[in-house]
């Protein structure tokens, strides 16, 4: 199986290039429902230990059923097949630059979210506009145990999060044990409580917000992810949540740019157009890295040949 492994802000992507399962024909989002409920094991042997890493992210390249599209894609980490990848879409456009499929310009890219716009400006950075974002639940409150009362927004931006701000914890490295293991207990808070998406989907990904002791930035994130652990980058599909829970407060204006920081340090530069639906257009730019060009061997005689769970 060849891929090819980068990383944005610090987050990993692995780009599998062929060698996938054959998902059949259709639209992309009825291959993405086939991926997660039949090839559960396969997903989960890329992302964990010994041939994956905590936080990796695979995006499986699929023929587009859009004919405007450059490629179809289908992102997953350990846990789950996502809608959108907002760091995912930055990684694979890099690295199909890398490839010589692109040039800098415009491109588009079809996800099971949407179709995404990507303008490779140069080969590592982009800006993707993203999928179609809004507010869906304002100050919801949930008890959390051991911790109380945590209240925050659910909202979309690709995939479905639960968006604490101010942080109950301040958002640094040293927290992010305290963070990883509050975040976790806040997702098994908004399952008891029945909160979810508007149509009823799960919300997987977690995000606190805090000020951000550098200049020029707007806030520090941490995002927990739905393998439980925490997203290196600041997220972009949590940041065009973020983007849309500002707008609807009138917090942000249209056009306006911010720095968005991870609690790593990354960082994206993030704005928002309207549209006429009443959501926003979210426009997130990042850079991304080449860092490995591999072929993936697997042997039935290991025992961790479908990756270390415990």
């Amino acid at each position: 199986m060849q891929v090819i492994d980068s990383h944005t802000g610090g987050e990993p992507t692995r780009v599998i290039l062929n060698g996938g399962p054959d998902l059949g024909v259709g639209p992309l989002t009825d291959k993405a429902y086939r991926l997660a409920t039949g090839y559960r094991t396969f997903y989960r042997s890329l992302m964990l230990e010994p041939r994956g890493q905590a936080a990796m992210v695979g995006a499986l390249v699929v023929e587009p059923t859009d004919p405007d599209c450059v490629a179809g894609v289908i992102y997953f980490d350990a846990e789950a097949v996502l809608g959108m990848c907002g760091h995912g879409t930055i990684g694979l456009a890099v690295t199909l630059a890398y490839l010589g499929r692109i040039n800098p310009g415009t491109h588009k890219i079809e996800t099971p979210a949407g179709v995404v716009t990507i303008d490779l400006v140069d080969s590592n950075t982009v800006t993707v506009k993203n999928v179609e974002s809004r507010r869906s639940l304002h100050d919801v409150s949930v008890e959390v145990e051991h911790y109380g009362a945590i209240t925050g927004d659910v909202a979309f931006g690709g995939n479905w999060f639960y968006l604490v701000d101010p942080s109950p914890i301040p958002v640094n490295t040293k927290n992010i044990p305290e963070l990883s293991a509050l975040a976790i207990s806040t997702r098994k808070a908004l399952s008891a409580y029945g909160v979810r998406g508007d149509t009823g989907e799960r919300i997987e990904h977690i995000m606190f917000y805090s000020p951000s002791d550098r200049p020029g930035i707007h806030s520090r994130n941490f995002v927990l992810c739905p393998d439980s652990t925490y997203d290196r980058s600041p997220c972009g599909t949590g940041s065009s949540a973020r983007l849309a829970c500002l707008a609807a407060d009138n917090r942000l204006g249209e056009g306006e740019e911010i720095v968005q920081e991870s609690v790593i340090g990354s960082h994206y530069r993030l704005s928002y157009h309207k549209n006429s639906t009443g959501s926003i257009v979210p426009m997130i730019t990042g850079t991304a890295y080449v860092m490995a060009e591999c072929k993936l061997l697997f042997n039935q005689a290991d025992p961790f040949d479908h990756g270390i769970s415990l």
